[in-house]
């Protein structure tokens, strides 16, 4: 019995490897080749030589040639890149009688058009990813837009666990938040992401109690930085839906099947608390340790009371029930609400964005919350496997558009590094030396690939795979 546990572990971990690296290989190759079509095609418009458009990394697999640009298929389908005749130091430092050998006179080199239309091809790259995030955003919200058949658009708190974080900042359930941290009127993914933005500090929060305004101060808890970290974490339960909580299916055996729990019911109350989410309930017996609870039963148009004793089941405490699963509904918004939705998105992304590398330059957020290659494969395998189509498209619209940004950092190698390049060489009315550009890309590629490796093994570290080594 304990080999075919193992045996079922191991096939329900090929299975998420597997779809988690194939998500990934979609996810970043689509967002790669969009960065770089957008390279290629500034480029063609400018005149520039292109000699590749490149899918894939490595050795050449197939493709054709259609003018003097190769297009063509590699061996490794992790992004993909676009060679442009003198675009780099290397190939203007070449020796001559070389294939790769630029002539000063060359006008399909790179750097025989002027600066601005090289900075032009540096810049639509990003801007490539800007457009695709706007793009699916855009569709997704004027053709699709899941909405829950009934939601709170409010930011509401159902309940707050005694002793907790949030117990101690002074909040209550029923509060409002109006503000965290920055943010005016912030939905719940707001105040996730500026949670973690904070871990371990101090948070000033604005909730609406009984129609006044109160001012608290949340203390987030270190635990944040986890890429596992939930509200519960910091005792919040939030209202995201109202009604009561609907029964799927009762299990045999259970606490909930002893106290006569049946598939219909509908638990309007625990303990006289009106709960409206199955995952308050679970918090709120986690609190409880396994105190019995009185639950107001709806019943075919009847109301009863239950008395029910919760059960350690998979080390939680639980009382043995499948949830309806949250009715969910197509409503697709007009063109200019969509366009209004999708702007939002990239608005607030793009400003957690600008966050993000503040805090990190101010030393208020660590290296190690980064997420890297291994965490964005879990994310896209992860969304892959989810209900519905909003995971899809925002992670994808999320990926893309942190592309584009991070390649606008004024840093060697990414565009930004060029931009920044051509306009010192503006500025000063000439160009750098070859050579001098050479060493300062060689010490960028090091520092790249260093700081890769590092976010590669935190990645890795957070797999969990060495927590069975014990010295």
């Amino acid at each position: 019995m304990g080999s075919a546990l193992s045996r079922g572990k191991y096939r329900t971990s090929m299975h998420a490897f597997l779809v988690s690296a194939a998500a990934f290989i979609v996810l970043v190759g689509v967002m790669v080749v969009v960065h770089e079509f957008g390279h290629f095609l500034v480029a063609k418009l400018c005149g520039v030589r292109v000699e590749a458009f490149s899918f894939g990394f490595g050795p050449r697999l197939f493709g054709f040639k259609y003018g003097d640009t190769d297009y063509k298929v590699c061996l490794l389908p992790l992004g993909g890149y676009v060679k442009m005749t003198g675009e780099s130091p290397e190939q203007n430092l070449e020796a001559p009688g070389t294939q790769t050998e630029v002539l000063p006179d060359d006008p399909g080199a790179f750097t025989s058009h002027p600066r601005w239309q090289r900075m032009l091809i540096g810049v639509a790259g990003p801007v490539a990813n800007f457009i695709l995030t706007l793009s699916l955003m855009f569709f997704y919200f004027g053709w699709i837009n899941e909405v829950p058949a009934s939601v709170l658009k409010t930011t509401t708190i159902e309940w707050i666990a005694p002793d907790s974080a949030a117990a101690v900042a002074g909040f209550q359930a029923g509060d409002v938040i109006t503000r965290f941290d920055s943010v005016k009127n912030p939905d719940w993914n707001l105040v996730y992401d500026h949670t973690k933005l904070n871990a371990n500090q101090m948070v000033p929060v604005t909730v609406e109690r009984d129609g006044k305004s109160v001012s608290l101060s949340l203390h987030v808890p270190a635990s944040a930085k986890s890429d596992n970290f939930d509200f519960s974490d910091m005792g919040i339960s939030p209202e995201y839906l109202d009604g009561p909580v609907a029964v799927a299916q009762v299990q045999p055996d259970t606490p909930a099947a002893r106290a006569g729990l049946r598939n219909g019911d509908k638990i309007e109350a625990v303990d006289g608390h009106n709960f409206h989410s199955v995952n308050t309930l679970l918090a709120y017996m986690q609190a409880g340790a396994g105190k019995p609870l009185v639950l107001t039963i709806l019943r075919n148009g009847a109301t009863l009371q239950l008395k029910a004793t919760p059960a350690k089941l998979d080390t939680l405490w639980k009382l043995g029930f499948a949830p309806v699963p949250t009715p969910i509904r197509d409503e697709p918004l007009p063109f200019l609400a969509a366009w209004s939705k999708s702007l939002g998105f990239f608005k607030s992304n793009s400003l957690l964005v600008v966050e993000v590398v503040d805090r990190l330059f101010t030393h208020r957020l660590s290296v190690t919350q980064l997420m890297g290659p291994v965490g964005i494969a879990q994310a896209a395998g992860e969304a892959a496997e989810m209900d519905g189509w909003l995971p899809k498209f925002g992670l994808a619209g999320e990926i893309s558009l942190q592309l584009g940004m991070l390649n606008l950092l004024p840093f060697p190698i990414l565009d930004g590094g060029t931009i920044l390049l051509l306009l010192i060489e503006s500025t000063i009315r000439h160009d750098i030396s070859l050579a001098i550009k050479e060493r300062i890309y060689t010490a960028a590629f090091v520092v790249l690939m260093a700081f890769f490796a590092f976010i590669l093994f935190n990645d890795v570290s957070k797999l969990g795979l060495f927590t069975h080594i014990k010295p």
